[in-house]
C-alpha cells in the first residue's frame, strides 16, 4: 500500500469541518419528505460539484427522495474498479426539529438533528476529498461517493442503487458514526422489518361497545406476544403503532411496525418464519402480517479484516488506536458486506444518542476522523 504520510499532514481544521457540518445539519432532511431530502442533496451537490467532481442526479422513486452519485477526476477513468464512499443524508427528525435541537456548540460536543447520522461522517469524506484535491495528492484509485435518500427506513427504493454501484467498485468506505470506543465496524447483524394489520368491527363504545370487535386490542395482544419472542440468538420489537380517530367508536383497523434482528442469518430465517406464522386470537379480528424490507446478515471475511487493519495503522499513525466489532443496527453496508464487496463501516465521527434530542457529535474527533478518511483514499489500491 502507498505511504499515508503526505495525507495524515493535510492542514485540517476542526472550525472548518464543523462550519460545513453545521450548514449541513440546518437542512432538515427527513426520509419522508422528499422535497426536503432534495434540498440536502441540493446542497451536497454544488458542495462536491465545487471540489470538481462530476455530478449525477438519479431521481428517486416510491415517493422517495433523489440520489446523488459524485465522481472524482481520475486518469483510470470511470470504469476502472474504485473506492465507493457510501453514505445518507435521509434523517429520523422531522421538519421542525430544530426548535427543540437547535444547532449549537456547547464545549467539546456540537448538537443538531442528523449532525451524527449520519451528516458528520458524509461531512468528514467532503473534507478529506478538499484536502486531498487541495494538496494535489493523487489517489491510487478513482473515488465515488453515493449519497443515498432512504437508509433510515431500510433503503426500500435504492437497494438495487446501491448493489449496482458497489459492485464497480474495490473497496466501499461507510462513514456511519464510530462505535462508542471510536472504533469502526466489520459486521453487521441481520434485520427484517414487518407490517401488521388487524381488522374487527366498528360499534359506538358508549351506546353499543358490546356488538364491536377492537382492533387495537388484538393489536396490544400481539404486540405482546411478539416482543415475548426475544432470545439471545433474535429480538423483535413493536415501534411504530396506528390506530383508531374517534374515542367513542370500537376501532375498526390498526396498524403497527415490527422490527427482528439476529447476529446470524439462520436465526433471522427462522424469526421471520415466527412473524409469519402469527394469527389472530380471535375469530372475530383477522390479522395480517407482511414482511417489509430486509437486511443480510454480513459477516467479515479476509478480505474486511485486512481493511481493518490497514486502517487501524493509519489510525495508530495519527495517534489514536480503533477497535472492530459487528453491529446491530443496519446500514448500507450490510448489502455491499454481503455481497462480498470489501466494506469498512463505522468511520464516521464520534458523538452519542443519534435518533434523539441530544443528539450530537463530539468536536475532537472531527479531524483525526477526517485524517483516517484522507489517510484510506489516498493509499488503498
Amino acid at each position: 500500500m502507498p505511504d499515508a504520510t503526505a495525507a495524515l499532514a493535510l492542514p485540517f481544521e476542526a472550525d472548518d469541518i464543523l462550519a460545513r457540518l453545521m450548514r449541513w445539519a440546518a437542512c432538515e432532511s427527513p426520509t419522508f419528505d422528499a422535497s426536503a431530502v432534495n434540498r440536502m442533496m441540493d446542497l451536497a451537490s454544488r458542495d462536491l460539484a465545487l471540489l470538481g467532481a462530476r455530478i449525477d442526479r438519479i431521481p428517486g422513486r416510491m415517493g422517495l427522495g433523489d440520489c446523488v452519485r459524485a465522481r472524482f477526476p481520475h486518469p483510470a477513468g470511470d470504469g476502472a474498479p474504485g473506492i465507493l464512499v457510501m453514505a445518507h443524508l435521509d434523517t429520523v427528525h422531522p421538519i421542525g426539529t430544530l426548535e427543540k435541537l437547535p444547532i449549537r456548540r456547547e464545549g467539546n460536543r456540537c448538537y443538531g438533528p442528523g449532525i451524527l447520522d449520519m451528516k458528520g461522517g458524509t461531512v468528514l469524506a467532503v473534507e478529506a476529498m478538499r484536502q486531498i484535491i487541495a494538496a494535489k495528492i493523487a489517489t491510487p484509485l478513482p473515488i465515488t461517493i453515493l449519497l443515498t435518500s432512504d437508509e433510515e427506513i431500510g433503503s426500500p427504493s435504492t437497494r438495487d442503487l446501491i448493489e449496482a454501484e458497489a459492485a464497480r467498485h474495490k473497496f466501499v468506505l461507510v462513514p456511519e458514526p464510530a462505535r462508542a470506543d471510536g472504533g469502526v465496524v466489520t459486521g453487521r447483524y441481520a434485520i427484517a422489518r414487518f407490517n401488521l394489520k388487524t381488522t374487527g368491527r366498528p360499534s359506538h363504545a358508549g351506546a353499543r361497545l358490546a356488538e364491536g370487535r377492537s382492533s387495537i386490542k388484538e393489536m396490544c395482544r400481539q404486540i405482546l406476544a411478539i416482543e415475548d419472542m426475544t432470545t439471545e440468538d433474535c429480538t423483535f420489537s413493536v415501534g411504530v403503532l396506528h390506530g383508531g380517530q374517534w374515542v367513542n367508536c370500537v376501532t375498526t383497523t390498526t396498524e403497527a411496525e415490527a422490527l427482528s434482528m439476529a447476529k446470524r442469518q439462520e436465526d433471522l430465517d427462522a424469526g421471520v418464519e415466527k412473524m409469519l406464522a402469527l394469527r389472530s386470537s380471535t375469530n372475530d379480528v383477522q390479522l395480517e402480517v407482511t414482511r417489509g424490507v430486509t437486511r443480510p446478515v454480513w459477516e467479515p471475511d479476509a478480505k474486511v479484516m485486512a481493511l481493518y487493519r490497514h486502517a487501524r495503522e493509519i489510525a495508530q499513525a495519527i495517534g489514536f488506536d480503533i477497535n472492530h466489532q459487528s453491529s446491530g443496527g443496519g446500514s448500507d453496508g450490510n448489502f455491499t458486506g454481503a455481497l462480498g464487496i470489501t466494506t469498512l463501516d463505522g468511520l464516521g465521527v464520534q458523538g452519542a444518542m443519534a435518533h434523539t434530542l441530544e443528539e450530537h457529535v463530539l468536536i475532537d474527533s472531527l479531524v483525526p476522523r477526517a485524517k483516517l478518511m484522507a489517510g484510506l483514499l489516498t493509499t488503498l489500491a
